[in-house]
């Protein structure tokens, strides 16, 4: 029923943090905490998530500190959780560039709900957006397309397939074993020359755009786009 998007969680609570992880979870989500408090950006452009959980109240510097520094560089949505959810922590969260915001103790359902929302409003219904971000390259399924640095690459249905399969997995290699069988789930069969001649187009035309160091082979192992 939904896609699988990765959701950023900024909680200093670890039973919070726990919760709110297995439910998302549940719906087939991928769910990263913040490992550091003091280096939420930092993480944050590592993850490159869809959505961002976002406690108000957090040591070192608050959630509407950190929602003013992700929107520096990031329009990706931002709930806010708050334990009290008067109008003046309302209006803050709005004007700090937040999209939504609940109310301790979190309601599971509520917060699902929520979270669907947005993800439909910003993505399931834009098909405009990127739905995969890395190393400065943005995968879009709605056309088919890389984009970098402003330039855009159009690629082959196999060709994206393999990219938002290595994005998916970047800082671990895919086997060639793992990218044919991707192909083969999308009824999309390829021997495997086949699978070499679709790598070397798709470098090719990411070299076009200026990303086109960013596939790496490890020999007789596979492909694998590096961690930044």
């Amino acid at each position: 029923m939904y896609n699988k998007y990765k959701i950023f969680i900024v909680e200093d609570d670890p039973s919070l943090a726990a919760m709110l992880k297995k439910n998302i979870e549940a719906w087939d989500h991928e769910v990263y905490n913040v490992k550091d408090l003091r280096k939420v950006t930092e993480e944050f452009q590592e993850q490159q998530p869809h959505l961002v959980i976002m406690d108000i109240m957090l040591p070192f510097y608050n959630g509407y500190h950190w929602c003013e520094e992700i929107r520096r560089i990031s329009n990706v949505p931002i709930i806010f959780l708050t334990s009290a959810s008067d109008n003046m922590n309302i209006v803050m969260a709005m004007q700090t560039g937040g999209d939504d915001l609940i109310a301790k103790p979190v309601d599971p359902s509520v917060l699902m709900a929520k979270i669907h929302a947005i993800l439909r409003r910003v993505y399931a219904l834009n098909k405009n957006a990127p739905i995969l971000e890395h190393a400065g390259v943005s995968l879009y399924f709605g056309d088919l397309t890389a984009v970098y640095g402003g330039k855009r690459a159009e690629l082959t249905k196999n060709e994206f397939i393999i990219l938002q399969t290595l994005m998916e997995h970047k800082g671990k290699i895919v086997s060639r074993d793992t990218l044919m069988i991707k192909l083969w789930q999308e009824d999309r069969y390829v021997e495997e020359n086949t699978l070499t001649v679709n790598v070397t187009r798709l470098r090719k035309k990411l070299a076009e755009i200026g990303a086109g160091d960013i596939i790496k082979t490890k020999v007789g192992s596979g492909y694998i786009i590096e961690e930044q």
